[in-house]
């Protein structure tokens, strides 16, 4: 198969990524349909070889420079950067990518990860990235903030219990610490959005391409973080009881297609979460199926507060491991064609 790299639309400003803005939808729908018949691009139906671009949590509060988690890198402008070649990429290469699959984190007031969950022995709730760790349930130096039993459907002593489980557990699989993290990504608020210029480039390619996107949201339950979008961070809690559950329909999707390129943000925590449990499902099948996967390096930045914490390092050995385990590591700036492996494809 011929790979035809597209230009990129002259509607599109790199200089507007950073900001929030409405789509003019209409507009762009008569543009993408013009636009498939200029450059002869193909219905994705069509496609031979079926290319899937999962885009993890590409939204306002992880990518807006004055939002609640934006995940700016070592360089400061992160995810500003990488949105402005993740849109390039995808307009480049709208008559490959048969469908987009953008993730969106979505979380409410009362979990498990937001100051109000927890409180000290003075009434005061932990600052924002305040690490929980096991020691201080333990000690009590923070417990369950019991008035919000009633409103979680739960009992005092439930909760108490299952935030030693949960803390227990994480340590056991070897995750991070339960992080406190500013309040971010809440459902109905304008950092759960899209950013606007991908919302935009998504948008064309559906028009272009004739593909829904395949939208997937994570991150409800109160009890639990949800870096990946594969799998809650604990799945049982103390009483056995499943609270939880991996999402078998939306990896069986992912599996399904020939290629699967991954972006998005944070490097170091959802990206990285949802690639190792990938692996972890390719590997219980055939681990040679990592080969289809690809990581768009220079799209993703890993969460940097500076003289907070910086988990540069730990993102970028995670993705080594991903290279050897058969994972091509790659740059949307580089052709398709010319991607290790893409040829023999």
């Amino acid at each position: 198969m011929i790979y035809k790299t597209l230009p990129v639309p002259s509607y599109f400003d790199p200089n507007q990524v950073g900001k929030v803005w409405k789509v003019p939808y209409q507009e762009r729908a008569r543009e993408a349909e013009l636009w498939a018949k200029q450059h002869y691009i193909r219905p994705a139906v069509q496609d031979a070889f079926r290319v899937c671009l999962m885009l993890i949590d590409v939204q306002n509060t992880f990518c807006i420079p004055e939002f609640e988690l934006y995940v700016a890198g070592r360089s400061g402008t992160g995810a500003v950067d990488d949105n402005r070649r993740l849109c390039e990429f995808i307009y480049r290469n709208l008559g490959t990518l048969t469908q987009i699959a953008p993730t969106m984190d979505t979380h409410q007031t009362m979990q498990i990860f937001h100051s109000v969950f927890l409180i000290n022995a003075q009434g005061e709730h932990p600052p924002a990235y305040t690490l929980v760790s096991v020691e201080d349930i333990e000690q009590g130096v923070w417990k369950f903030n019991a008035v919000l039993a009633r409103s979680l459907n739960v009992t005092e002593t439930y909760a108490q219990r299952y935030l030693l489980h949960y803390v227990q557990e994480l340590k056991a699989s070897n995750k991070y610490n339960l992080t406190i993290w500013p309040y971010h990504a809440l459902l109905g608020g304008i950092g759960h959005a899209l950013v606007s210029a991908v919302e935009e480039a998504i948008f064309f390619h559906s028009v272009v391409r004739y593909s829904a996107p395949n939208f997937k949201i994570k991150g409800e339950h109160p009890f639990t973080e949800n870096y990946s979008v594969l799998k809650p961070e604990v799945l049982i809690d103390t009483d056995g009881n499943q609270i939880a559950r991996k999402e078998t329909e939306f990896i069986e999707a992912l599996l399904a297609f020939d290629a699967i390129i991954i972006a998005g943000q944070a490097k170091s925590h959802c990206v990285v979460w949802s690639i190792a449990d990938l692996l972890d499902e390719i590997a219980a099948t055939d681990i040679t199926l990592a080969e289809k996967v690809y990581l768009l390096e220079d799209c993703t930045s890993p969460v940097v507060i500076p003289g907070v914490v910086d988990y540069t390092d730990e993102a970028d050995a995670a993705f080594q491991r991903f290279a050897k385990a058969g994972i091509h590591i790659v740059r949307s700036t580089d052709p398709i064609a010319d991607w290790p492996g893409w040829v023999e494809r």
